[in-house]
C-alpha cells in the first residue's frame, strides 16, 4: 500500500522543513515564545497583587508617601520623582534598541554600535536606580511602631507633618538586653536591633504634646486616619510592642508587610530580567564589533534581543503602574 505524499507547487515536501512560519526564522519564533510564557508569569504575579491590595484596600501603603526619596536631595519631599525618572530612562533605552534595530537592517555597524551602547547605559543606570531605592526602601525614614495584631502605628505632629522617631525618642530610659551566643536557639533568632527601643519611644511620645497618631487604614478619602491626643497616648500604652525601622520580608514601616513581600518580588525579578538584558546587551555589542553579524550579512540576533528588551520595557510600565500610580 502506498503512500500518498503532498507538495507544494515548487516541487518540495511540505513537512519536510526549511519553512519559516509568518517568514520569521526560528530564533525570532523562539524568542516570541518566550516572551508570551514570561507575559504569562508576570501577569499572575501582578494578578495576585491586585488581589491581596483589594483585600486589604483599607490599610494598603500610599506610594506618595512611601517613594519620596531622589538621590542627593535629603530631606527633601520629592514623591514618585526618581520612579518617574527611572521609567523615562528605561523607554529611553527602548528607543536607542529601535534605533539599532533600524541601523541594523541598514547593515550600518557604527550606528548600531553607538544606539547598543547607549541602550545599555540606559539599562546599568536602571538597574543601578532600582539597587538604590531597594536600599531607600529597606533603610526606611521615619520608623514606626508595630502593635500585637501585626498593624503600624505612625507618628505625625499637629500640623500634619510626619515625624520621625528620632525626632522625640527618648534614649537611654531602658536598657536593651542582647541576646548573646550562649542562650542558643535564641542568639539565631535575634533580630536587627532597631536604634531605638518601644520604651524609649514611649517616653519620647509622652514628653511631646504635640505628636499623635495615624493608622494604616484610610478613611473614605483615602488617607491615613489621625487619633487625637487622648486616643493616641492610650493605643501607644495598650497596643504598641515593638519598633520598626525601613521594610522587610516580615516587617514593614510603611503598612503591611504584603506590600513590601510582593514590591520585592515583582521589583527583584523585573529587575532581574534587565539585569540579564544588559549582560545580553554587552554580549551582543562585542559582537558586534568584533565584526560578527557584517560577517553573517544579518544583525538578525540585534532584532532578537531588541524583542526580549522591549519585552522587559512593556513589563515595568504595568509594574510602575500596579506599584506606583494606581
Amino acid at each position: 500500500m502506498s503512500t500518498t505524499v503532498t507538495s507544494t507547487d515548487t516541487g518540495e515536501n511540505t513537512w519536510g522543513g526549511g519553512n519559516q512560519p509568518l517568514r520569521a526564522s526560528y530564533g525570532k519564533l523562539m524568542m516570541w515564545f518566550f516572551i508570551v510564557s514570561d507575559a504569562l508569569t508576570f501577569s499572575g504575579f501582578l494578578a495576585a497583587y491586585g488581589f491581596s491590595r483589594f483585600k486589604f484596600i483599607d490599610s494598603w501603603p500610599i506610594a506618595d508617601e512611601v517613594f519620596t526619596h531622589f538621590p542627593g536631595l535629603h530631606g527633601v519631599n520629592a514623591p514618585m520623582y526618581y520612579v518617574a525618572f527611572m521609567t523615562f530612562i528605561l523607554i529611553m533605552s527602548s528607543v536607542t534598541m529601535v534605533l539599532a534595530v533600524d541601523a541594523g537592517h541598514h547593515m550600518n555597524k557604527k550606528k548600531v554600535t553607538f544606539y547598543m551602547f547607549l541602550t545599555i547605559i540606559g539599562g546599568a543606570i536602571f538597574v543601578g536606580s532600582q539597587a538604590w531605592e531597594w536600599a531607600t526602601f529597606i533603610q526606611g525614614d521615619y520608623g514606626a511602631v508595630e502593635t500585637k495584631g501585626g498593624k503600624i502605628l505612625q507618628f505625625q505632629n499637629v500640623d500634619g507633618e510626619r515625624v520621625a522617631l528620632s525626632e522625640f525618642a527618648i534614649a537611654g530610659v531602658s536598657e536593651r538586653e542582647q541576646h548573646l551566643k550562649k542562650n542558643g536557639v535564641w542568639y539565631y533568632e535575634e533580630g536587627t536591633p532597631t536604634t531605638y527601643n518601644i520604651e524609649e519611644v514611649k517616653a519620647g511620645f509622652v514628653a511631646n504634646p504635640d505628636l499623635l497618631i495615624r493608622v494604616q487604614e484610610l478613611n473614605e478619602k483615602g488617607e491615613k486616619i489621625v487619633l487625637n491626643r487622648e486616643e493616641s497616648l492610650a493605643k501607644i500604652n495598650r497596643d504598641a510592642v515593638g519598633v520598626v525601622e525601613g521594610a522587610n520580608l516580615y516587617h514593614n514601616e510603611y503598612g503591611t508587610p504584603l506590600f513590601a513581600d510582593f514590591f520585592f518580588f515583582i521589583t527583584g525579578f523585573h529587575g532581574f530580567h534587565v539585569f540579564s538584558g544588559v549582560v545580553i546587551n554587552i554580549i551582543i555589542f562585542f559582537n558586534v564589533l568584533l565584526g560578527t553579524y557584517e560577517r553573517r550579512g544579518h544583525y538578525e540576533m540585534v532584532e532578537k534581543v531588541g524583542l526580549y528588551w522591549h519585552f522587559v520595557d512593556l513589563v515595568w510600565v504595568f509594574v510602575f503602574t500596579f506599584f506606583y500610580l494606581v
